[in-house]
């Protein structure tokens, strides 16, 4: 469980960059929902590959560790927002915007731990790169 756990802390990182800033763009942009939740997925896919490709320095390993965590945070993440009044219309002045893209993630990160767990104990997931971190 330790190692689902740091597995998902590390995607969670390159999911929060990545969310933080898609929501901030598009909130400050005013662009719509659809918009936003995209631009906020992409950008958490390539922050959170990113932090893997620097490690292991091959795309398919960070494609192979990471896809399954990520969208599965960005599924419960945007899905909590989407369901939580007001959020996505929330300005960046606004308290609702932080707490729900807060909450958000802590919730997306309490749903990814089992999926890593399961995925760790398959040889799958962060399992295909537990090698090169430092323990």
């Amino acid at each position: 469980m330790r190692m689902a756990v740091r597995a998902t802390l590390h995607c969670l990182t390159g999911c929060a960059v990545g969310e933080i800033l898609g929501m901030v763009l598009a909130t400050a942009f005013g662009w719509g929902n659809t918009t936003s939740i995209a631009v906020s997925v992409v950008l958490a896919f390539l922050f959170g590959y990113g932090l893997t490709y620097r490690t292991v320095r091959s795309v398919r390993t960070a494609l192979a560790a990471d896809t399954v965590s990520i969208a599965t945070m960005e599924i419960v993440d945007n899905a909590f927002i989407a369901i939580v009044p007001g959020a996505l219309a929330a300005g960046l002045t606004a308290g609702l915007f932080w707490w729900s893209l807060l909450a958000s993630l802590a919730v997306a990160f309490v749903v990814a731990v089992p999926v890593n767990a399961w995925l760790i104990a398959r040889g799958r997931g962060h399992a295909v790169v537990h090698h090169h971190h430092a323990h």
